[in-house]
């Protein structure tokens, strides 16, 4: 079972993914520790990172994701802003993948971002990230405006209700 938390910087997608995690006993990972050092430094310049930096990170997970899947699963923190990031994340995984896409406004997100720290990502690139979200039109939509364990209550109650309508 592979459950992937995406959003824009600021949605809490490592927070929930952590927390969803452990509720599921699966392992954690965030998407954030595969960027190779060159994309790192460009986010923390305030450069945004273009599809050809993101090429070879997207890869790099698509073969984790199939290698997490082909064992217990795992939940995956990734931003996957557009739809040609999350096809080359499910290329190499042929189960399906619950997606849980966390968004919230504006304002909130900058809030949540100035007030991080010892985290890679210049807030300035927010703009660039809204856009370049692709909201999909699968997953689950989820606002981050409550308490994650509100948030992770909200996935648990759709999880539940999928494998009730699976059996």
């Amino acid at each position: 079972m592979i459950f992937i938390v995406c959003g824009v910087s600021g949605t809490g997608k490592s927070t929930i993914g952590k927390l969803l995690a452990d509720k599921l006993k699966l392992p954690f990972f965030d998407g954030d520790d595969f960027h190779p050092q060159s994309n790192v430094k460009k986010m923390k310049d305030g450069i945004a990172l273009n599809d050809n930096d993101r090429q070879p990170w997207l890869e790099l997970l698509a073969t984790e994701l199939a290698l997490w899947g082909a064992n217990r699963g795992a939940v995956l923190a990734c931003s996957a802003l557009k739809e040609s990031y999350r096809k080359i994340l499910s290329s190499k995984y042929k189960e399906e993948i619950y997606w849980v896409i966390l968004h919230g406004s504006r304002e909130l997100l900058i809030d949540r971002l100035d007030s991080r720290t010892g985290h890679f990502f210049n807030s300035a690139l927010l703009n660039s990230q809204l856009a370049t979200l692709e909201l999909p039109d699968y997953g689950w939509k989820i606002d981050i405006q409550p308490s994650p364990d509100e948030i992770i209550n909200t996935i648990s109650e759709r999880l539940h209700v999928n494998e009730k309508i699976d059996q």
